[in-house]
């Protein structure tokens, strides 16, 4: 019976209906995700609403401020035991969804949905400063996990309908469906194949049909530029790219401290203790600074003027939704960064605009334009996922003549965040999920004559992924050098297992470099990639 059940699995995925199947499969994925997501996001408004109508009732009678306290107190409560109940839920739900497709996890996808929608709305309500994409995206790919299970699908096609499900998540939560493909093969499945491009982007459609019936197709975040920027203006471009560079790596650098040193030290106790602590801050910053609260909507509408805001303004803001967003996300509560951080890029963009408008006279209308070069800038070089950060800020602007600044920005601070030595943000902590460090070697070897560099993506469900190096048959004149997984490079072994997503850079002869490089790719290339018409 298991030789059956896999030769029928090995036929569809050789048969001539399957790239058709990856359409309609990945538009009922995201048909499933993106209705998750888009009642998600109108609980989470309703929410926030719900918020805003009591820090009103706060200033006209302050003994409300007692109904804000049960509120926190209640809502801590019950969103520790949700977490409790279904630790999978804990944190943004990305490197969740990372660990999903390489087939280290196995989410019961039931708990996981329920659980994240009413701990999201939870906190929403509460004002922590956290953001709906990561969620969003967990809730999208265990969308998709639910329609391969109602399909009866293998392991290895699940794990492509979960990544076409965290499409639809983006895609929903962002009303940008590009961007919500571009997220999910650049970030999540790292691989570029017919099979996961043409799901996905069905996936990604479905969901922004759907979230658009409901909602309405405005963007999240809708930037208008009054004109273009003009290209004798690209020198500071440059130098907003290194900027977001540099404030990237110590947005990081600051989140992986405050997560890893000083919240580790309550490890110990329970988990209610940590989540007690944003709450507690929730309720300072809704009776001092209330703009801050929640992932950022606020600041959106204050933003609408920029060139009115006074800097020191910009930069409060600025730090306070830093320090607010990294306590609220290091405590290990079930909420995102992502439009946090899209918020902090517009607030680095309107700062660093208003700075030039001061000092050399520059018209305070492209403030905007640097704001939308902020988002792509900061998210290239938190995320290290430049193309997304590109798409995303042309799908917030809807200006194709602003695409070359933009991948301007995105490419200098992707590379400065690179040189800094800062790890990826949700790398560093899928690293942490699964327990990765790093793993040390005295292999060296001697290199003589000409050689050639190349890098490799292991695919899910390729022939390496599972498989010690030893085991493997590699093209004579060729030898792995590293191995970088979530961040973290580990100098290989013999005895070193290959991971699905594991990025390998290989050394080869320079000579023999065409015949090399096709042999490993067949051995990295997915078993989806390899779906084709049967030969003749």
């Amino acid at each position: 019976m298991p030789n059956n059940r896999a030769d029928k699995q090995v036929s569809r995925r050789f048969s001539r209906r399957f790239q058709v199947d990856m359409i309609w499969e990945g538009a009922l994925v995201g048909l499933a995700g993106g209705g998750v997501v888009t009642l998600y996001r109108l609980s989470l408004t309703r929410a926030e609403v719900l918020l805003r109508q009591l820090l009103a009732l706060m200033q006209r009678q302050p003994l409300a401020i007692v109904g804000l306290v049960a509120l926190l107190v209640v809502s801590c409560l019950i969103v520790a035991k949700l977490v409790s109940w279904e630790p999978y839920t804990q944190g943004s739900g990305i490197p969740q969804i990372d660990a999903e497709v390489m087939g280290r996890i196995d989410m019961p996808w039931h708990r996981v949905v329920l659980a994240k929608f009413v701990e999201g709305t939870l906190l929403t309500l509460s004002g922590l400063s956290l953001g709906r994409e990561g969620p969003s995206v967990q809730l999208g790919g265990m969308g998709g996990k639910a329609v391969s299970r109602a399909l009866k699908r293998g392991r290895g096609e699940e794990r492509l309908l979960v990544t076409c499900g965290a499409a639809a998540g983006m895609s929903a939560a962002f009303h940008a469906p590009l961007t919500g493909v571009l997220f999910a093969v650049e970030e999540i499945h790292k691989e570029f194949t017919p099979s996961l491009i043409v799901s996905a982007m069905a996936s990604a459609v479905a969901a922004d049909f759907l979230v658009s019936q409901v909602l309405g197709v405005t963007p999240v975040l809708q930037l208008r530029f009054v004109r273009d920027l003009p290209h004798a203006y690209y020198l500071a471009v440059l130098g907003l790219g290194l900027l977001c560079g540099v404030l990237g790596s110590l947005h990081n650098q600051g989140m992986f401290l405050l997560s890893e040193r000083a919240f580790a030290r309550l490890g110990r106790l329970p988990f209610v203790v940590r989540l007690a602590v944003p709450y507690l801050l929730s309720g300072v910053v809704a009776c001092v600074a209330p703009v801050l609260l929640c992932g950022g909507d606020a600041i959106v509408e204050v933003l609408g003027r920029p060139d009115a805001l006074p800097l020191l303004t910009i930069v409060g803001l600025l730090v306070g939704k830093y320090l607010f967003t990294s306590v609220s996300f290091a405590s290990g509560a079930p909420g995102g960064t992502l439009f946090p951080l899209c918020v902090m890029g517009m607030l680095i963009g309107a700062l660093y605009g208003s700075l030039l408008a001061h000092v050399t006279g520059i018209q305070g209308l492209f403030v905007v334009n640097f704001m939308a070069l902020g988002i792509a800038g900061l998210f290239s070089s938190v995320v290290r996922a430049p193309v997304t950060g590109v798409v995303l800020a042309f799908e917030l602007t809807g200006s194709f003549s602003a695409l070359l600044a933009v991948s301007i920005v995105s490419i200098v601070a992707y590379v400065i965040a690179n040189v800094l030595g800062s790890d990826p943000f949700y790398e560093h902590l899928l690293a942490n999920l699964l327990g990765v460090r790093k793993v040390t070697s005295s292999v060296r070897g001697n290199v003589t004559g000409e050689k050639a560099l190349h890098s490799y993506t292991v695919g899910a469900g390729s022939r390496l992924e599972g498989r010690r190096l030893c085991d493997v048959d590699w093209p004579a004149s060729s030898r792995i050098v590293t191995i970088d997984r979530m961040g973290t490079d580990i100098v290989p072994t013999g005895s070193t297992m290959l991971e699905s997503l594991d990025s390998i850079l290989v050394i080869m002869d320079a000579d023999s470099e065409d015949q090399i490089q096709p042999k490993i790719w067949d051995l990295c290339r997915s078993s989806l990639a390899t779906a084709r018409t049967p030969r003749r």
